[in-house]
């Protein structure tokens, strides 16, 4: 699927004023940039700091205070006389975040199978329930979503505070690919194979076995970015 030509908008909701208003700003910009598709378009993504002003409803000092701090994390540049750019990984860096990705969350997969309840486990397959009586094809976005959820579930479950840090700064950037390239070369159809086989394997407590799956799933995704995705360079 190639990009688009316009850069996506951005999604933010006004603070409440329960807290200080720098953490607010950083938690919200954080969170609405990480829901954003910032690879399917070929322009930079630009944030204006006055637009996010009087979207947030705050004054430009907490929004200063909460882009600075996304900088020091790489979600943001800041360009004196150019602006505020959200930033984008080339291929090779988005290769090597997959496979630290696929590390982590292969160690999450061995911890929920040797510690999560067989509850949680089972509302793993809730994720794909939807999907057993349509067309994958005609439903790639509610499936990527579910897909993403999936993953993210994994992580959560692991019950590991380390491992959900580590993820969610690298979360923006695999979101993004695992979105843009769902819908390419059958990916749909292998992805809700490998993702029953990981539950079974889950179910079963066979902890190796979840781990490899998980492991090999994601590195799949990172062979097909190799592949196919030349336009991120």
């Amino acid at each position: 699927m190639a990009p688009d030509m316009n850069p996506p908008p951005i999604n933010v909701q006004p603070l409440d004023t329960g807290s200080t208003f720098r953490s607010q700003a950083y938690h919200a910009l954080k969170q609405a940039i990480s829901q954003m598709d910032i690879y399917d378009h070929n322009d930079e993504i630009r944030l204006e700091e006055r637009q996010l002003s009087d979207m947030l409803g705050v004054s430009r000092t907490p929004i200063r205070e909460a882009l600075t701090l996304l900088e020091q994390e790489g979600f943001i540049r800041l360009q004196p006389r150019r602006g505020i750019f959200v930033i984008r990984k080339t291929k090779a860096e988005i290769i090597e975040m997959i496979q630290v990705w696929a590390a982590l969350e292969s160690m999450a997969g061995r911890m929920v199978a040797e510690h999560a309840s067989d509850e949680d486990i089972r509302t793993l397959w809730d994720l794909f329930r939807n999907f057993e009586e349509h067309d994958l094809k005609d439903h790639v976005s509610e499936y990527s979503d579910a897909n993403i959820a999936f993953h993210k579930s994994i992580i959560r479950l692991s019950g590991s505070k380390l491992i959900q840090e580590m993820t969610d700064n690298l979360f923006i950037h695999i979101r993004a690919i695992r979105k843009l390239t769902i819908g390419q070369e059958n990916r749909v159809e292998r992805s809700i194979h490998d993702h029953k086989e990981i539950i079974k394997a889950l179910e079963r407590r066979d902890v190796d076995q979840s781990e490899r799956l998980i492991r090999d799933h994601t590195l799949g995704l990172a062979a097909h970015v190799e592949k196919h995705c030349d336009f991120l360079e």
